[in-house]
């Protein structure tokens, strides 16, 4: 072979030479098919395609000025003069045309052929599809053919296939013409021959072109072998081109021509194992499109065989593994296990390689990541893993035979025997999958997955001998798990289960009939023998992961082939099935054994009965004998017998907790004195239910069994989990018949929705009087808008004109004599004051009573008021407290008629009366579900009516006030001492859910509620017991009182079942607000956000407060998702702003910003003053450089700024100093006598705190991380928890605990006052052997001279007696009235961009990494699986392996500024690598010089980092340092 010159440059790995700047119109793809369509241009179009993230979107979307600017720049003088100017082009290049063509047809001499061709491929470079007709085509084709078969001069050759490239590129239908004139062999014979490299390569990009609508004229002409042929000899770019054309091929085989795809596939198996993604994603498509044709073939088996022999399995195994270096996109990546589906299915080769390849360890390693599902936050992608997860199943019941009666078939005989053969192969078969298998069910999957994992372990128990099955089960509690599956009560599963039981009894009745009995498997089976009993058993309840599974799952993991097609199959299960083989079941293995179901029970679950029933009368007992010393030791003797009883790990089966009636018993002890109180109103009360509380803890916490690591609390939690999965029966509700589209909904606020409305019709209620009917007849209401809300809007329109006479007469008496009325709380009253006091200061400080309106048109959501500063605040106090009034009743607080009756309307649907804390549509589903349907919601729901009446609610009002009610609890739980009481304590006795709603699944969820309060108030517990110890003389140093106690980790307390029911409720397509799923999931969440996972909290929260999912995707191994199916969410669809900031000015351009767009639903882009970069990078760095800004000191923010009060300017804001927080940002105190007028600092401090919450929720709203290192106390208060003594510590831990030891010292002092008949001289009450008085204490804040805590601050010192008085004062100072104006400026702020309640599903942790991101080093494993390498580089190149040794060599400060240098933020966000997006990339760098001597660039819009390859390790460090640490500041093309 010879080559007529160099080979070309792989000009694809070169990029444009920016620095740190990004600008989309360099990875804008071109739209133009009139350019030379080179490998260069080729390769480009991979390189833009891969380029096409949302930075370079965001840099290519403008805002609506940007847009009207540009188009008016752009606009041509009229359509007529445009028409004209390209009819006049277009005839000018056909004369052109038809000159070439006779030029070409001529016999003239080479030099003027290749003339022809040359100017021939400018025309078609740059003329349009209308300058061509298809006589025109056809008459060059064969004219184009003749001259490609020139044998002498090769730029002919060269010049005639690139103008065949170019005529399919330009005419639409040349390549029919092409083909017809006999292109396709020409050209396989030049790339057969290839004597010509450049000549072959153009080959390649014309068969690329032809191929895509002309692949069976391409397979039949012999392009595949072609193609292949010689592919190893071209670049990676070109290899790709070559790919192509196959895959254009392969889309379109025919079954008549095996051998002429066939030959091919050793190639293509061999090209498997390159390390080029986009390749080897193209070879992967190909052998699955064969696959799939060769499976259709009626010589199917000897062609698989075939197949096999050439390492397919073995390659395509590497490649689906989860250590595969290769990284293929989600449909690829379904596809090869689809194809290992039909190669077992076909092949014994295939089907046996599988098991000698330990096919179960890769499956096993696959089943592990579902859990990993619900880290995603793309709904797509877990779309596509859920159908992942199906084939997988469908790969594994392929591989274990079918069972039958007789032996259908010769292949099934060798499969049955290959397994009878090899049982050490089927036992490891067994091993590797039942624990992942049980697992997955377990976790509330849906009903086909949960089938399809039965399945596989009905298979593997029936085709096991009696000694293996004995082995199989040993470690897994088969019986708790039978029991839970036939808690699912689907007529498929519970058909399975009793499979799955018939043959572990006949193979193994001894080993688990005691076992089936203690876990409830017995009563399960007893209680499907009788039809009524039978009867509420469902076919199908629950949704459908994927569109490609069937509704019903018998034919769901059916790989056979059959002429019917699925939608015409039926189910075959019969409706008597189940009952008769529970009969059976029955009849065979219990009946003969004497067990009676009615009666018959365990020891220990008596025992327990017995207990239960001994801590329920003693809790019943009057509180006057409780309160006695030997009551208290009675109880206390008996909960630790009942909680060294749970301790035992294997006693108690879950079956026994739930039925013993102990957990319902736990309940009422530690809630029997909040009912009575509640009811009766004594004060006294509370204190019984805080020391019951105590008790309890102490013991969970204290009362660990030596022999077990695990301590009581963990144990009971534990206990608590699998009762709760086993018995709680919360709906999954599908949109089956849902189909998106457009409606307009006229009630509650007339706007457009992407959903289908309700049609209602409202009917006023025969015998009420005062209201009036409602004039329209069917309304389109907006099925997911709170009832309260269709009040609001129905209530104005169907009052009597008598009604709103009478509350006006009512208005103009309370205008003239005052207001008749009281506020609900005086709390409300002082919060609103606090609030104008605010607003006051704001104003003062801007001058600009309109700085929180919107602009019109911009706000997304119902119309509303534009309201200014002061009426925000009125509206979100009222909207607070009338939020707390329903929360506790249904009555409203102001009148219709009278002063007696409530407001509120009553709605009732088929004559039950509507929860009005839900939404119409949830209203319908749990009436729908109460009654028993099973498919949910219905077609019909959308189209028929729904009649609604409503009427007066003739609630009278109670004479007492609730809220006052609340305020008296509070005040007696806080009775004793101030300190004692945490303020978590009184929300862990709300007995909210509690009300009107029983049964074990309450019980276990309240329970379960206090078990969580005991472990987050573990610290405070302890400590409470180790100060009455030190007051008593048990303890006489104070180093003894802290008490570390091992915390239950928080994953402990999440139920994986029903986060998976949520991940499931989320995923449906209906799922557009919290308004559109079943009632149960927000009120769990508001009620025990504990109980699910933190990234199903996330989704939801998103879903809730910013009205979608989030945009972000997580990567689990395979992340690509173009091809997946299914609603994703994106940045997209919401509008875009740019701001142009200044970098020496950042604050107040921040406090600009958020003035126009806090309120607004846009996607706000930075670029900076005479800079041009913008997008993704300069705005995360805005957003960072924000942060500093306010970690700067003299601010006069935080409390680490040690900044005298009376020195405090506001020229200390310009300070370049940094504060230095250890422990956490927290903010600094001041005195609450401060206004706006008497200082304009603190003036300044309210308004930067206000901006602040603006920064914060923005950021949360946008998706963006912030550098902010706020105190965990801080992030408690932004969760609107309040703070107390014990907190302190957390972000001033000497202050803190010398507080608390103060408090050890009023506790001891009260003791020796309280007890003076004893002995106690010996007594110390000193702090460290100091008096308190010598320490010379004022009441002055300490570090804050001019902070005084009482007016007699000047001349009173704390002594032993007024030191309780004290320790009140700091803390009230520190985290109460000190920081209270402070904090209401931050919610505030934080309010104008989405309410700051939403964050309540969080901890203090959560919310940290949901703010800030991931903090944390990295490791090897995530660098690799994270991190692309592209454009020269690969995973094995000898750069990258010394990027990646540097990288890990990072301590935190450069991993912090490498990460600003190449993403613009010092963090990873929320998930860390993973949840980058788009995906960190490496490519390389072309030097013009030497090849040290350029540093490394970066592209932040995209995440790009451009490394040269550098000589060796050392100076690539030596260069990315000197660039990470001095290459930031600004964003500019280089």
């Amino acid at each position: 072979m010879t080559s007529r010159g160099q080979k070309r440059n792989e000009e694809v790995d070169e990029l444009p030479a920016d620095k740190r700047a990004c600008n989309s119109l360099e990875f804008r793809p071109s739209s133009s098919n009139s350019s030379a369509q080179t490998l260069t241009s080729t390769a480009h179009e991979a390189l833009d395609a891969d380029m096409d993230t949302s930075s370079s979107t965001s840099g290519s979307t403008r805002s609506e000025g940007d847009g009207e600017k540009e188009f008016a720049d752009g606009s041509c003088d009229s359509d007529n003069s445009i028409h004209d100017y390209y009819r006049n082009r277009s005839l000018s290049d056909q004369s052109k045309f038809k000159r070439v063509l006779l030029g070409l047809s001529e016999e003239v001499e080479e030099s003027g052929q290749l003339a022809q061709l040359t100017e021939l491929c400018e025309l078609l470079s740059f003329c349009s599809d209308s300058s061509l007709s298809s006589p025109m085509v056809d008459s060059f084709s064969p004219v184009l053919v003749r001259l490609a078969r020139h044998e002498s001069n090769p730029d002919i050759m060269l010049l005639a296939i690139r103008a065949i490239t170019y005529l399919c590129d330009v005419h639409p239908r040349s390549s029919i013409f092409i083909v017809r004139h006999d292109a396709v062999p020409v050209l396989c014979q030049r790339l057969m021959a290839i004597e010509y490299l450049d000549v072959a390569e153009q080959c390649l990009q014309a068969l690329e072109k032809i191929s895509r609508e002309q692949p069976v004229a391409c397979l039949q002409s012999g392009a595949m072998m072609a193609v292949l042929g010689y592919i190893d000899f071209f670049s990676t770019s070109v290899q790709r081109v070559a790919l192509s054309t196959v895959v254009n091929i392969c889309k379109k085989l025919s079954s008549e021509s095996p051998p002429l795809f066939m030959e091919a596939v050793p190639i293509l198996c061999n090209l498997l194992q390159y390390e080029d993604r986009q390749l080897v994603e193209s070879v992967a498509t190909c052998l699955i499109k064969i696959g799939e044709q060769v499976s259709r073939s009626t010589t199917s088996t000897h062609m698989l065989d075939d197949i096999c022999k050439h390492g397919l399995v073995e390659h395509t195994l590497h490649l689906i593994g989860l250590n595969s270096r290769t990284t293929l996109s989600q449909p690829t990546y379904i596809g090869l296990i689809g194809l290992l589906i039909k190669l077992a299915t076909g092949s014994t080769v295939a089907f046996r390689t599988l098991f000698e390849l330990n096919i179960s360890t890769i499956v096993k390693d696959m089943l592990s990541t579902y859990d990993l599902a619900h880290g995603m936050q793309s709904t797509s992608l877990v779309d596509g893993h859920q159908s992942q997860i199906n084939e997988v199943l469908k790969l594994l019941n392929e591989l274990l035979p079918t069972i039958t009666a007789e032996v259908d078939s010769q292949q099934k005989t060798e499969k049955e025997a290959f397994l009878l053969k090899h049982p050490d192969i089927l036992h490891k078969f067994g091993v590797d999958l039942l624990p992942i298998l049980i697992q997955v069910v377990s976790s509330g999957v849906n009903l086909f997955i949960c089938y399809g994992c039965l399945s596989v372990i009905k298979k593997l128990v029936h085709f096991s001998s009696s000694d293996a099955l004995r082995r199989l089960l040993q470690t897994a509690n088969f019986s708790s798990f039978l029991a839970g599956v036939f808690a699912r009560k689907e007529h498929h599963v519970v058909l399975l289960a009793l499979q799955i039981v018939d043959t572990t009894m006949l193979k193994l009745p001894h080993v688990y009939l005691n076992s089936f009995i203690k876990e409830g498997v017995l009563f399960a089976i007893y209680g499907l023998l009788s039809p009524d009993k039978h009867s509420n058993i469902s076919p199908v309840s629950d949704g459908i992961a994927s569109r490609a599974v069937q509704r019903c799952p018998c034919f769901a993991f059916d790989t056979c082939q059959s002429s019917e097609s699925p939608e015409n199959r039926t189910c075959t299960l019969q409706n008597d099935t189940v009952q008769n083989l529970a009969k059976y079941i029955w009849a065979t293995y219990f009946e003969t054994e004497s067990v009676n179901p009615e009666k018959g029970v365990t020891d220990i679950l008596q025992k327990l009965r017995t207990l239960s029933t001994a801590l329920t009368t003693l809790s019943n007992k009057s509180v006057e004998d409780a309160t006695s010393s030997q009551q208290e030791e009675d109880i206390f003797n008996l909960l630790h017998q009942i909680i060294s009883e749970l301790n035992e790990k294997d006693s108690i089966s879950t079956f026994e907790f739930v039925e013993s009636g102990i957990i319902k018993s736990f309940v009422g002890y530690l809630t029997n004195a909040i009912n009575i109180f509640e009811r009766e109103y004594v004060a006294k009360y509370s204190y019984i239910a805080e020391k019951r509380f105590e008790v309890i803890g102490r013991l969970l916490l204290t009362c660990a069994n030596p022999a077990r690591k695990e301590s009581p609390l963990l144990s009971i939690v534990q206990r608590l989990q699998s009762a709760l999965s086993s018995v709680e029966g919360f709906p999954i509700i599908s949109s089956h018949t849902y189909k998106r589209r457009n409606s307009y909904a006229t009630i509650p606020y007339g706007h457009c929705t992407s959903y289908p409305c309700l049609k209602v019709q409202f009917v006023k209620e025969i015998l009420d009087t005062c209201l009036q009917d409602y004039v329209e007849d069917v309304v389109n209401v907006d099925p997911f808008a709170p009832l309260v809300e269709i009040e609001g809007y129905l209530l104005p329109r169907v009052k009597s004109i008598k009604t709103k006479n009478l509350k006006m007469e009512s208005e103009d008496l309370k205008e003239k004599g005052g207001s008749c009325s009281h506020s609900p709380s005086d709390s409300s009253s002082s919060q609103i004051k606090r609030a104008e006091m605010l607003v006051d200061v704001l104003k003062a400080q801007e001058g600009n009573p309109n700085l929180v309106l919107s602009s019109p048109g911009e706000t997304s959501g119902p119309p509303e008021k534009a309201v200014d500063s002061a009426d925000t605040v009125n509206v979100q106090t009222v909207h607070v407290d009338k939020e707390e009034h329903n929360h506790l009743q249904d009555g409203g607080v102001s009148n219709m008629d009278d002063d007696h009756t409530s407001s509120n309307l009553l709605f009732y649907l088929e004559g039950q009366l509507l929860n009005r804390k839900l939404t119409l549509y949830q209203s319908i589903l749990e009436q729908q579900t109460e009654a028993g349907h099973n498919n949910i919601p219905s077609a019909s729901l959308w189209s028929r009516t729904h009649k609604v009446t409503y009427r007066r609610d003739m609630t009278v009002k109670p004479s007492y006030s609730k809220h006052s009610h609340d305020e008296a609890l509070s005040s007696f739980l806080c009775r004793r001492t101030s300190f004692f009481h945490s303020p978590c304590f009184a929300c862990i006795f709300s007995s909210e859910e509690d009300s009107g709603k029983s049964g074990p699944t309450y019980d276990i969820l309240s329970l379960l509620k206090r078990m969580e309060g005991i472990n987050r108030l573990r610290f405070y517990l302890m400590y409470r017991a180790r100060v009455s110890e030190f007051a008593e003389g048990g303890i006489d140093n104070f180093d003894k009182l802290i008490l570390s106690v091992d915390e239950v980790p928080q994953n402990e307390f999440v139920n994986k079942k029903l986060t998976e029911k949520l991940e499931q409720q989320m995923r449906d397509p209906m799922a557009v607000s919290a308004g559109a799923m079943p009632a149960w999931c927000s009120q769990l969440i508001a009620w025990c956000p504990f109980l699910f996972s933190f990234e199903a909290r996330c989704k939801y929260f998103y879903l809730v407060a910013l009205g979608r999912l989030p945009h972000q995707t997580h990567s689990v191994s395979h992340d690509d998702v173009r091809g997946s199916s299914g609603r994703q969410q994106n940045h997209g669809s919401i509008p875009r702003k740019k701001i142009l900031v200044h970098r020496n000015n950042i604050l107040e351009s921040a406090s600009q910003m958020m003035e126009l767009h806090a309120r607004q639903k846009v996607l706000l882009e930075v670029v900076y003053s005479e800079e041009v970069g913008t997008g993704l990078g300069p705005t995360l760095e805005f957003y960072t450089l924000v942060c500093r800004e306010f970690q700067s000191s003299g601010l006069g923010m935080w409390r680490d700024d040690h900044v005298p009060l009376h020195s405090r300017t506001a020229s200390e804001a310009e300070n370049s100093g940094s504060l230095v927080a250890p422990y956490g940002l927290f903010p600094c105190p001041w005195l609450p006598s401060l206004t706006a007028a008497t200082s304009t600092t603190y003036s300044e401090v309210i308004r930067k705190f206000s901006l602040l919450g603006q920064i914060v929720a923005k950021a949360l709203q946008d998706g963006r991380v912030l550098d902010l290192p706020f105190s965990k106390a801080f992030y408690k208060i932004i969760l609107g928890n309040e703070l107390d003594l014990y907190d302190i510590q957390t972000f001033d831990p000497a202050l803190g605990r010398t507080l608390l030891e103060f408090l050890a010292l009023t506790e001891r002092n009260k003791y020796l006052t309280s007890h003076p008949e004893e002995n106690l001289h010996d007594f110390d009450v000193c702090l460290r052997s100091t008096k308190i008085e010598d320490l010379c204490l004022d009441f002055t804040l300490p570090g804050y001279p001019d902070y005084a805590l009482n007016s007699e601050s000047q001349s009173k010192m704390v002594n032993l007696y007024n030191l309780e008085e004290y320790v009140t004062l700091m803390v009230d100072a520190t985290v109460k009235s000190g920081i209270s104006r402070q904090v209401e400026a931050f919610k505030l702020g934080f309010d104008q961009v989405f309410p700051i309640k939403h964050l309540k599903v969080f901890t203090e942790e959560e919310l940290e990494r949901l703010l800030c991101g991931e903090h944390v080093l990295w490791n090897s494993d995530e660098l690799l699986e994270h991190i692309k390498f592209d454009h020269g580089y690969t995973i094995s190149s000898s750069p990258i392996v010394n990027l990646l040794e540097i990288m890990l060599e990072f301590d935190l400060e450069q991993q912090r500024a490498f990460l600003q240098f190449v993403t613009g933020a010092p963090r990873l966000p929320n998930g860390g690598l993973a949840s980058l997006n788009p995906k960190l990339t490496i490519v390389r760098k072309h030097c013009s010089k030497e090849i040290n001597a350029d540093l490394p660039s970066v592209m932040t819009c995209a995440n790009y980092l451009k490394l040269p390859p550098y000589s060796s390790k050392e100076v690539m460090k030596e260069k990315l340092l000197y660039a990470i640490t001095e290459g930031q500041g600004s964003f500019h093309l280089s």
